[in-house]
């Protein structure tokens, strides 16, 4: 699987950062944004009493990024919501480095294509920094997730942070690596 890391990686130092740079007049090399990380986020409020069904959703998000998730617990007790402090309420990953770019390769290559009626994803989920949040509404699409074992159809976030300072310059590195934005 390395050798597929390596083709995003390659397609960005030999292709994308001379595009970038002649689009944007960059005059550093170290100018040019790149992807810093990948945050994926699952809130799991809805199955906070059932400790097996948490246990099956945190199982499928290592499975579909390659890393054990971290669980997030609720900072305060909340008792509209029925929430008491310290209370398992979700699970996060980030990946870096040579698990990020296999991510992405999955996400771009196999996963989105997979969704039903897809014409690409919206450009609107830029934050003003250069970062970029899209939601998977089900974990079905990657391939690691097997329908029979599945409990529920849940969904996650997935956050792209780059080290671009503006939306414009995050959205022409995104795209040029291959992230399919609606026309």
């Amino acid at each position: 699987m390395a050798k597929e890391q390596n083709r995003i990686l390659e397609k960005y130092k030999s292709e994308i950062v001379p595009a970038l740079i002649k689009q944007f007049g960059y005059k550093n090399v170290n100018e040019v944004p790149k992807l810093e990380k990948i945050v994926l986020n699952m809130g799991l409020g809805e199955v906070k009493g059932n400790s097996k069904s948490f246990n099956i959703a945190v199982d499928e998000l290592a499975a579909i990024s390659g890393q054990k998730p971290i669980v997030t617990t609720a900072k305060k007790s909340i008792s509209n919501f029925g929430l008491r402090e310290g209370q398992k309420i979700g699970a996060k990953v980030t990946l870096r480095g040579e698990r990020m770019y296999e991510f992405f390769d999955k996400l771009t290559a196999i996963a989105l294509p997979k969704v039903r009626d897809f014409r690409g994803i919206s450009d609107k989920s830029f934050d003003g920094r250069g970062n970029y949040s899209m939601g998977i509404k089900e974990q079905l699409i990657f391939p690691e997730i097997v329908y029979e074992k599945v409990e529920k159809i849940r969904g996650f976030d997935i956050t792209f942070v780059t080290t671009a300072k503006t939306d414009e310059e995050a959205k022409a590195l995104l795209s040029a690596l291959g992230l399919p934005f609606a026309k």
